[in-house]
């Protein structure tokens, strides 16, 4: 097995629970536990997981651990384009929308360009990247028009801090596509950016319906700061029923097995 399927196996053993052992994992894998400790080691590094003593976590799973875009770019792939699928239903031609960073939100850029007249707000510097290499191949006068904030580059590669909360909080939205690191029905939406957290209540705050973005590894997660409360949200659209916890506050979601459907709050 190549050091690349061996890590894969990996990142997919801990989307699956939340700690993985060197002595399991060198068993399952059938290679040395030196050989699984490079790999830990190396996944590390792209921020995919935290090795701890004897094995490693979820990223998720520590509150001030952030993960990089690229680590978490490839990781529950069909479940985030089903989820942006789901969410770009609600578009309207001539909205304007507002959207996070993240790679769960990233997932929405082929599909945004495909609603006529949009304007889009964003942080993310990989969404307005995106958005402007199609606009070159769309029909004039098509594609979005993108507003980019600017500020502090973080590892999900968003702009954040005081710039980019100013310039936020000065526009408005008709709906907020965001996506979380963590969805908590107690804690709400978390994320481990302490500035990231103070952007992303700006972008909360100044549009008329926020609709979270979060596949079923990001449920029940807690970090480090708050965003918002979770009844901030008037939709989650996820890959996977949550808990009964979660039951009044989903509105949308995106279901494995059956075709997506609407869940209005009692």
């Amino acid at each position: 097995m190549l050091a690349a399927e061996r890590q894969a196996a990996i990142l997919d053993r801990l989307d699956r629970q939340s700690a993985v052992r060197v002595s399991d994992l060198a068993l399952n894998l059938r290679v040395s536990e030196m050989t699984v400790r490079r790999d830990i080691d190396s996944l590390e590094a792209r921020g995919a997981l935290v090795r701890v003593h004897g094995g490693a976590v979820r990223s998720g799973s520590l509150s001030s651990v952030e993960p990089g875009f690229e680590a978490n770019r490839t990781r529950s792939s069909e479940a985030k384009q089903r989820i942006a699928q789901t969410a770009v239903s609600l578009l309207a031609p001539g909205m304007t929308v507002s959207v996070t960073g993240g790679t769960t939100t990233y997932a929405l850029a082929p599909l945004l360009s495909a609603v006529p007249g949009l304007t889009v707000i964003t942080n993310s510097m990989p969404l307005a990247n995106e958005l402007h290499r199609l606009q070159a191949a769309a029909p004039h006068g098509s594609a979005p028009e993108v507003l980019l904030a600017g500020g502090q580059l973080t590892p999900s590669q968003a702009l954040v801090g005081p710039l980019a909360t100013r310039t936020i909080s000065s526009l408005r939205a008709d709906l907020c596509f965001m996506g979380a690191h963590g969805v908590d029905a107690a804690a709400g939406i978390t994320t481990p950016n302490l500035a990231e957290a103070e952007t992303n209540a700006a972008f909360a705050g100044n549009c008329g319906r926020l609709v979270l973005l979060a596949d079923a590894t990001k449920i029940g997660i807690v970090s480090l700061a708050r965003v918002a409360p979770l009844d901030a949200a008037a939709a989650l659209v996820t890959d996977r029923s949550p808990g009964a916890e979660y039951s009044a506050l989903t509105r949308i979601l995106t279901d494995p097995v059956s075709d997506p459907h609407l869940e209005e709050r009692p």
